[in-house]
């Protein structure tokens, strides 16, 4: 607006100083005092009344808290109207430099006003309306209007929940199980859907590519969040280009009483768990474990961490919460996707950014593993190891996950032939690094709300056909907590139950099995076709599947042979290539 602004106002002047020379013909090619005095009036004039259209002109970003944007603004503008220095003439009085933080926000404007991280479920003074209403025009995206569109799914998501949990017993858990599907999916449909289509086919903020990297971290009541993001930082070779984005699922105690997981309590008399689930106090906050430590404190300070916070009465499994991850990505360079238990190797950073740039495909290359695993009272993790690869399947036999696809590791291979990392055949969820492009072209899927399996399979089917090369890191700098059912931490599923008045699992089972029918159609079960979803189970599953089914650049077909998946027989047969380095 600014320029268009200059722009007018310049011609119209302009036009107005050729005519009144033209109709004084003077003819001498040389000014008069009086002339100069008048030129001099003119651009102070200019000047004048070009500060006060921008300052009428972002009027209405004041009121959003823009107040930043405002003299950002500003400053640009009497940055182009002041005189410009020649190269050659050197300025005595130099300018007092920007901090850190200010440079950031004058250089990406989008992340202000910033969301406070601390307490949970703080909020800004702002018209978070105006805020929702300017990112999904486009007209000016932040990451303050992303965070109030999520804040207000979820508290729509929060205000129902509460209702079912106020009904009385169900004896019909198939109809409740339909009802709330159906209203699940309307309303990912109304705020998140509407939101993804706003951005269809670009990235909601601009790419840096300075090197920056984005960790998007889902947390399901988590005690080790806190440390997964001091190691992250800690052992970074460059720290202050490491963002993350962190989903928060707690149990924080307001209105509900927090409850343990599934704990095993000794044996009886047939040598079978004795189990008990116990109450609890609230979870530990590991962002407020992290910011509050005087060594990453200015992280936080610098907008390093975003948070969104989310009751676990509201969690509907890791698929959704990478989602709602995902959507904290603020225009890095590379985004990572992992779990929020893990300890970092030194130089992690550098590593991973070196390995992604030499795969044959990249900037459409994925890194992705399994990582080595640790236990509590491990020493600190070095790197280096080599690890095995996501070189196989299985059909899943389980009752719970209806023979959904799961994904395995192979063998460990090398190929001195190769530079740069081979190719394997799919992707983990709880580890990959891309470059940020990856979001424009495989966003992540809303519609997946309590699905644990079949995330994976569908998310490497989808990265594949788009075009995008799935690489298996040279070596691993990152290992996981991997974590048995004995060791009775929370799992989403018993909250589910929980909500619904039904505790345990089961209910939780009844909502998937539903859903997992779009995760099916997707990849190819020749059976699962539209109208077997008409009639069988719910034709909303596969709502908007378009825009979060195959790619286009390379036929679905081609993949499932790549990886030589039988559906016929529901069998996953060996795949050479993969288990033997064979293609960069």
């Amino acid at each position: 607006r600014l320029k268009h602004h200059r722009h007018k106002r310049f011609s119209t002047s302009t036009m107005a100083r050729r005519k009144q020379t033209s109709s004084k013909q003077s003819g001498t090619g040389l000014f008069s005092s009086s002339h100069i005095l008048v030129t001099l009036f003119a651009a102070t004039v200019f000047v004048f009344v070009t500060t006060i259209v921008i300052i009428a002109s972002r009027i209405e970003d004041t009121e959003r808290g823009g107040l930043r944007f405002f003299l950002h603004d500003l400053n640009s503008a009497s940055s182009d109207l002041a005189p410009k220095v020649p190269s050659d003439v050197t300025e005595t009085t130099q300018k007092p430099e920007k901090n850190a933080e200010e440079e950031l926000s004058y250089a990406f404007p989008h992340i202000y006003p910033k969301t406070p991280v601390l307490p949970p479920f703080a909020t800004i003074d702002v018209n978070e309306e105006m805020l929702i209403s300017d990112t999904l025009s486009g007209k000016h995206a932040t990451m303050a209007g992303v965070h109030a569109l999520l804040n207000r799914h979820l508290q729509k998501l929060h205000d129902k929940f509460e209702y079912y949990h106020s009904l009385p017993f169900s004896n019909q858990p198939d109809k409740l199980a339909t009802e709330v599907v159906e209203f699940v999916f309307n309303l990912t449909a109304e705020h998140l859907g509407s939101f993804d289509e706003a951005f269809r086919g670009k990235p909601i903020f601009p790419i840096r590519e300075d090197g920056s990297i984005f960790i998007s971290l889902a947390s399901y009541r988590d005690h080790m969040l806190g440390n997964t993001l001091k190691g992250a930082f800690r052992k970074a070779a460059n720290p202050d280009k490491i963002f993350v984005g962190a989903v928060v699922q707690n149990c924080f105690g307001k209105g509900i009483q927090c409850r343990t997981g599934v704990e095993v309590k000794g044996t009886n008399k047939m040598g079978r768990p004795i189990t008990k689930v116990s109450d609890a106090p609230p979870d530990k906050n590991g962002i407020e474990e992290f910011c509050t430590d005087g060594e990453f404190k200015k992280y936080c300070d610098a907008g390093h961490i975003r948070a969104l916070y989310v009751n676990e009465t509201e969690s509907l499994g890791p698929a959704v919460a990478r989602y709602f991850a995902s959507k904290l990505w603020g225009g890095e360079t590379y985004f990572m996707q992992a779990d929020a238990h893990l300890q970092f190797a030194p130089n992690w950073d550098n590593y991973y950014i070196e390995d992604v740039k030499s795969a044959k495909s990249y900037p459409k290359a994925v890194l992705s593993a399994y990582p080595p695993g640790f236990s509590q009272g491990d020493p600190d993790y070095v790197g280096g190891t080599t690890g095995t690869r996501l070189c196989q399947c299985e059909f899943s036999q389980s009752d719970v996950e209806h023979k959904i696809i799961r994904i395995n590791t192979g063998n460990s291979c090398k190929n001195d032939k190769v530079s740069g990392p081979t190719q394997i055949a799919f992707i983990a969820a709880g580890f990959f690094f891309a470059h940020a492009g990856f979001l424009t072209d495989v966003p992540f899927d809303p519609y997946m709300p309590w699905c644990f399996m079949g995330e994976e399979i569908a998310l490497s089917l989808r990265a594949w056909t788009q075009g995008w090369g799935i690489y298996a890191p040279k070596k691993n700098w990152i290992a996981h907590q991997y974590r048995p059912g004995r060791m009775g931490l929370p799992k989403f599923w018993e909250t589910v139950g929980r909500v619904f008045n039904r505790p345990g699992p089961g209910f939780n089972t009844r909502l998937q099995k539903i859903v997992i029918q779009r995760i099916k159609h997707m990849v190819g079960y020749p059976e699962i076709t539209e109208e077997w979803v008409a009639q069988n189970s719910n034709p909303i599953v596969l709502r908007d599947m378009k825009y979060y089914g195959a790619g286009s650049v390379r036929p679905r077909d081609d993949y499932i042979k790549l990886v030589n998946i039988d559906y016929k027989t529901q069998q996953c047969r060996h795949m050479k290539w993969c288990n033997s380095c064979q293609l960069e």
